[in-house]
């Protein structure tokens, strides 16, 4: 795991993303997690992806993933069938531009309350997703700590389209049992939130500066079925650094680490 993927909303996640994935490609990373308005309705035009597509050639850069939207008001998980309508093609939006710019996986978050919508937007997307070789990556978000939706989703559709993203932030808080969640899950990890905290919150700190047991999670990963690069969902509002470079050499360096921590398990 020699490559190294940032999430493209290290300062924000809003707006225009192509200074920022300038600055992670100077900072040497190979790859990015896009995550620009991950929580917004917005949809993605065509002539857009193609612009976006020709900064990643520039860049020299990949994109390993992308954090899909559920939507404000478009909510794939919606009870009322004309919002979760427009969820589904938000959600596919976000397929397409992933098949587009050469991605894997597009990351979801769900909701517990909800799981009967969930599912048929799902049967729905499916055919979809799978037709431009795309898979959905169900994210144990604050509110599925305890893998709840995650697991019982995982265990409806087939791995072929439907697989995990582990969260180690999240998986990091309350109960902090996220680790051995993982553990008995670890054939269906498709995609990885890499970022720390002190178990209080949701904090996205560079790796190594909280609580997480990096060793241990480093082991998950080398026994599991992921196959991308170190991916990290830091950012640079909760780690005291207000050089937006230095931020970056540091994730740089952190995700170097874990690279080497995984390599040697």
């Amino acid at each position: 795991m020699k490559s190294l993927a940032l999430t493209t909303d290290y300062a924000t996640s809003r707006g225009d993303a192509t200074p920022y994935l300038r600055r992670i490609a100077a900072a040497g990373f190979t790859h990015v997690h896009w995550c620009h308005e991950w929580n917004t309705d917005y949809e993605y035009a065509p002539a857009e992806i193609d612009a976006l597509q020709k900064c990643f050639i520039e860049c020299g850069l990949k994109l390993l993933d992308l954090h899909g939207s559920a939507g404000h008001k478009h909510r794939w998980f919606a009870p009322a069938e004309t919002e979760r309508r427009a969820g589904v093609a938000l959600v596919q939006n976000r397929i397409e531009m992933t098949a587009r710019l050469g991605g894997q996986s597009v990351v979801m978050h769900a909701h517990s309350d909800f799981l009967d919508p969930l599912r048929r937007s799902l049967d729905e997307l499916q055919p979809f997703a799978r037709q431009r070789g795309i898979r959905i990556a169900i994210e144990n978000t604050e509110e599925t700590n305890h893998f709840t939706t995650p697991r019982q989703l995982l265990s409806e559709y087939p791995p072929e389209f439907l697989g995990l993203c582990y969260d180690s932030g999240h998986g990091n808080m309350g109960d902090r049992h996220g680790l051995d969640e993982l553990e008995t899950l670890t054939d269906r990890l498709i995609a990885l939130h890499l970022h720390d905290n002190d178990g209080t919150g949701d904090q996205h700190k560079l790796m190594f500066t909280g609580t997480v047991d990096w060793s241990r999670l480093a082991k998950l990963i080398a026994r599991s079925s992921y196959r991308g690069c170190v991916s990290s969902e830091s950012n640079n509002h909760n780690n005291g650094l207000t050089d937006e470079t230095e931020f970056l050499s540091q994730a740089f360096a952190a995700g170097h680490r874990f690279a080497a921590l995984i390599a040697a398990s």
